[in-house]
């Protein structure tokens, strides 16, 4: 029996040669600096414009961001924003259902939704919303072609603010029905299936089991409509509400004649916004999204491999060491 050949030596008693070392050249990117040095000439140009150039009037935005007006309309635009999606996810989940359904009279109410709010523009629907007084100024309940039961007058059921709650609800829940469709089709019909076996509820299908894997598709579209919702509050002019955010600051600047400071106190509000939004979107989205693999950001995807590269150990038999 042959013993094992010392370190350093071949099976054949020669001495191994070392492998010579690779002069590796880095690959050069000299597109890449040149990009770089213009993004950041660019932004020193916009840092100094936006610094030195007095009709920004950045005294006046100090003035205004947190005055009184402004903080009110900020917490109405947030109100009108959450209400409307509120009312709009409400109505979305069961136009989805009923798109979903076996009944074709239902398939084709909400496809009639859908195809009403979608094709005509939100300012007309807000318009309409206001001016629906107009068109009934007593809305009443009873038998069709008998006795009434009792009316109301429209004025005060639905006032602006419900007005403009329901044009924006309404016509987002036809956007968000065609995103919750789309994330309810996700979803393996073998999930319905198995479910149906074990004698299970359709409606208990749907809440326990499809809808809960269908928000890793529903969420990131869902909180792109949020986002958009908030913008789109400004357009409450039309009903008109007059407390949101766009309405104070355009009425703050109509009355200093100083339209250029109160734009940026109005856009730098619904940044901060958005922001917070989106934040709170990310959580969402890792909360919905465990155990699938491609919700890991990119970086760490690539630390976690680097590191399992460096703490793996193979063994090369007949070697003694390690790689």
């Amino acid at each position: 029996m042959s013993s094992p050949a010392p370190a350093g030596t071949s099976t054949s008693g020669r001495p191994r040669s070392k492998p010579e070392l690779i002069s590796a050249v880095p690959v050069r990117h000299p597109g890449r600096w040149a990009g770089a040095v213009v993004i950041i000439l660019v932004l020193a140009l916009v840092g100094q414009s936006l610094a030195t150039n007095p009709n920004f009037r950045w005294d006046t935005v100090r003035t205004y961001i947190l005055d009184v007006l402004v903080v009110q309309g900020i917490g109405w635009t947030l109100l009108l924003t959450v209400l409307s999606m509120v009312l709009a996810i409400v109505l979305a989940i069961l136009l989805a259902f009923m798109r979903q359904s076996d009944n074709p009279l239902f398939r084709y109410v909400s496809w009639v939704w859908v195809w009403f709010f979608r094709g005509t523009p939100v300012y007309t629907q807000l318009t309409f919303w206001g001016l629906v007084a107009v068109l009934y100024p007593k809305l009443s309940a009873g038998v069709p072609f008998g006795p009434q039961l009792f009316s109301f007058n429209t004025q005060d059921v639905i006032t602006v603010g419900v007005a403009a709650v329901l044009g924006l609800g309404l016509n987002e829940s036809a956007y968000l029905a065609e995103i919750f469709r789309a994330g309810l089709k996700s979803v393996d019909n073998g999930q319905m299936e198995a479910a149906e076996a074990l004698g299970m509820r359709k409606s208990k299908i749907m809440w326990r089991i499809i809808l809960p894997q269908a928000m890793r598709v529903i969420v990131p579209p869902t909180g792109n409509e949020t986002i958009g919702m908030l913008k789109t509050t400004s357009l409450v002019l039309a009903v008109p509400f007059t407390l949101d955010l766009t309405f104070v600051t355009n009425s703050i600047a109509n009355r200093t004649y100083l339209p250029i400071p109160l734009l940026i106190v109005a856009a730098i509000w619904y940044l901060v916004i958005t922001s917070l939004l989106m934040v709170g979107q990310y959580f969402i989205e890792r909360h919905y999204g465990k155990g699938v693999d491609n919700l890991v950001p990119a970086p760490v995807k690539a630390t976690q491999a680097v590191t399992a590269a460096h703490t793996t150990q193979t063994v090369v038999p007949g070697e003694g060491g390690h790689v």
